[in-house]
């Protein structure tokens, strides 16, 4: 266990894959003695949230499912942590008096919360991709408003973090953002067009949520990735780079204008995104895989296929076009994602219908306030659902 100073921190989307690690780390860190545990938020997962709640001494625990407000408050009762439900309760979790804020909520359900806490001034431990898909710039404009920092939790984006010198910037000319591939790497379009629900979810190195299986197997996840670098760094969208490496030990690289390329290698494993996260400057010690380099021999790079993942010239576009297309892209991808996991529609549908949302709504003004950016994803996502009707 390292010693560090005492932080006050709040986890939104504490029940998923990031919060559960994000707990695992602090459990790590100290615990209690290291950090003081402000809010944690779920849905419905209650029994987990609860236990949470107790097991880290938070201060108030909330479920964004309002019909869940009595189950949560009755598996609390007693312990005097406080409880909300619902959107509001979410906004309250966001605008307590945390130091850093993990905002882990899936989905544009995370936009607003994680805005409110970038307005106060919180540091953004930033694990949610849809703030800069979305809403980049109103973002980035409110954390300049408030203040505190943005620290990337998405391995690639936190890789780049790592290795980005900041008196280097003017000479960055490119990141390269590495993809596993997923499990339909090698997978013919074809192949693609007659996967399953089951075997879209398993990933071949990353233990991650339902959702973000499919879209990595996708490249979906990839494709915003894409468009969360480009607001992050300040790049041209010609200066994001996707390379497919299958082992997924170079989580990501930036390349410099003398020719230099700088890379951040690592075990595939978010504590340690999450880690360096929480601890920022500070590189505190970690319960993750030390690499063998003997055991490894061999790391394999290829160029992405756009034809089999059109994801990837998705963002391109939506990159390219500026506005609200990011938001539109996200949206129509969401209903579209929504619709396989039912089993209404085939893999490769998802790509084909949001790129059609994408031209439908290619004439949307930009977004000066966060109610237009929430209008657009609307849009974006009733003209999905009426193409996949």
């Amino acid at each position: 266990m390292t010693s560090i100073e005492k932080r006050s921190i709040s986890i939104l989307g504490s029940t998923g894959s990031i919060g559960t690690n994000t707990l695992d780390v602090v459990r790590h860190l100290g615990g209690r003695e290291a950090f003081d545990m402000v809010a944690l938020t779920g849905a419905g997962n209650i029994a987990l949230l609860a236990e949470q709640a107790i097991g880290h001494g938070a201060r108030l625990a909330v479920t964004a499912d309002e019909s869940q407000y009595i189950a949560l408050k009755d598996a609390l009762s007693g312990t005097g942590i406080e409880v909300a439900a619902g959107q509001s309760g979410l906004l309250e979790a966001a605008e307590a008096e945390a130091q850093v804020v993990m905002a882990a909520i899936v989905g544009t359900a995370g936009l607003a919360p994680t805005l409110a806490a970038a307005r106060r001034g919180a540091d953004i431990a930033l694990a949610n991709k849809e703030c800069l898909v979305s809403a980049g710039d109103l973002f980035l404009g409110a954390i300049r408003q408030g203040g505190g920092r943005l620290l990337p939790v998405d391995s690639e984006h936190n890789a780049i973090f790592q290795v980005l010198e900041e008196n280097q910037r003017h000479a960055v000319e490119r990141v390269i953002l590495t993809a596993s591939g997923g499990p339909f790497r090698t997978f013919s379009r074809s192949q693609m067009a007659d996967v399953t629900l089951e075997t879209a979810r398993t990933h071949p190195n990353w233990s991650m949520g339902l959702k973000i299986s499919i879209d990595s197997a996708s490249m979906f996840n990839k494709a915003l990735e894409m468009i969360e670098a480009k607001h992050l760094f300040n790049l041209t969208p010609d200066q994001v780079e996707v390379i497919v490496h299958p082992q997924s030990i170079i989580h990501s690289m930036v390349g410099y204008a003398d020719g230099s390329v700088l890379a951040q290698l690592g075990a595939p494993d978010m504590r340690h995104a999450i880690g360096y996260a929480l601890q920022y400057p500070r590189r505190a010690q970690l319960p993750v895989e030390r690499l063998d380099f003997a055991k490894l021999a061999r790391l394999d790079f290829e160029a992405p296929d756009e034809t089999r993942f059109p994801a990837l010239r998705l963002a391109r576009m939506a990159m390219v076009r500026g506005g609200v297309q990011g938001a539109v892209l996200n949206g129509a991808k969401e209903v579209s994602l929504e619709a396989f996991i039912s089993g209404t529609t085939g893999f490769l549908t998802m790509a084909e219908v949001t790129e059609a949302v994408m031209e439908e709504l290619a004439h949307l003004p930009p977004a000066t306030t966060m109610d237009e950016v929430f209008e657009a994803d609307a849009e974006a996502r009733r003209a999905a659902r009426r193409l996949l009707d």
